[in-house]
């Protein structure tokens, strides 16, 4: 199989694992780093690079890059508010996307670049890694069988404590910070898919209830929320960035509990446990660092002219966003460019 030759938009730390991955993927080739600082984006190259192995090329004009005939797809890692002016070009130069969460700040952001891919027919997909963890096929054999009997509700926490910067983007409205668009998205994306595994669907939600506290430049560093859905479920979420959890995700049922304990963002482990018997855990271990699978969809996707993943379609995007959207406005969180 020939080789699908990738750049990186924004080399940065998330960008690193992006990196670290692709060695690990068939046919996957770094050739294009692009960044506002070259030197950095270089080093990032360098750094990048498999012994004996040419790097890849350090680039600082977006329209240069992507006049590369070359190009296969393109990884967007950039921060949030920059994502929709970026991943509009790579779909009008017809390359296939693959953009960290969130793809945009808002829904109407990313109605628009939907459509747009449609239009052009070009692969577009937010980058939810966890959605591809190996331990997560096991959760939805579990919800799937109803190994848990019917859902009841859902749990989960995401927080950690980063120092007030202004100018970082965690906290500045112009980089689109806060802690619901930054690592709250894992709550909502990942309720989401327990909802569609147990249930077949996600339901509308009936009503959507979120509290928190604002940072001095007026994002979100602590959301609060609850989704209560037909039938008296609901899901609990936290996000924070101005404190610690425990980072779990737990699924509800008549018959016993699952559990994702520590970082279910990136889990390699789950216990079901079921009233009266005693707790059954499980391991899948990441194959490297778990962007492999993403990579390989994306790859897969493109060459086979695909516009959008099964695993992450375009609905789940739009879907957690109008949530996201939603949330934010009984926040009182508004970006500077909405």
């Amino acid at each position: 199989m020939s080789a699908f030759r990738w750049a990186v938009i924004g080399p940065g730390g998330i960008a690193r694992r992006f990196a670290a991955a692709l060695p690990h993927v068939a046919g996957a080739e770094l050739r294009w780093v692009l960044g506002r600082d070259m030197a950095r984006a270089q080093g990032f190259a360098d750094a990048a690079a498999e012994p004996g192995h040419v790097p890849a090329q350090a680039v600082a004009d977006l329209a240069g890059l992507l006049a590369q005939p070359e190009l296969d797809g393109v990884y967007i890692a950039t921060p949030h508010a920059q994502h929709g002016d970026l991943v509009r070009q790579c779909l009008l130069a017809n390359k296939a996307v693959l953009c960290e969460k969130p793809l945009v700040p808002n829904l109407a952001q990313a109605e628009a670049l939907v459509e747009l891919a449609r239009q052009r027919q070009v692969f577009l997909m937010e980058a939810v890694w966890t959605r591809f963890l190996p331990v997560y096929k096991i959760v939805q054999a579990w919800l799937q069988e109803q190994a848990i009997g019917r859902l009841c509700g859902i749990q989960s926490s995401f927080c950690f404590n980063a120092p007030f910067d202004p100018s970082s983007r965690v906290y500045d409205p112009v980089l689109a910070g806060g802690a619901l668009l930054d690592i709250g998205i894992y709550n909502l994306t990942m309720t989401r898919w327990v909802l569609q595994q147990a249930l077949g669907a996600c339901p509308e939600p009936l009503s959507i209830q979120a509290s928190g506290l604002l940072a001095p430049t007026g994002v979100d560093q602590r959301v609060c929320g609850m989704l209560n859905f037909p039938g008296g479920l609901s899901s609990q979420f936290i996000c924070a960035v101005d404190g610690f959890a425990d980072n779990g995700l737990r699924i509800f049922g008549e018959r016993g509990h699952i559990s994702l304990n520590g970082e279910f963002s990136s889990a390699t482990q789950a216990f079901l446990h079921r009233h009266g018997e005693p707790p059954l855990q499980v391991h899948a271990p990441l194959r490297f660092n778990g962007f492999e699978s993403e990579i390989e969809e994306t790859q897969a996707c493109a060459r086979g002219g695909l516009i959008e993943s099964p695993v992450v379609p375009h609905a789940e995007t739009l879907a957690t966003l109008a949530w996201m959207d939603e949330i934010r406005r009984q926040l009182g969180v508004r970006y500077p460019f909405e």
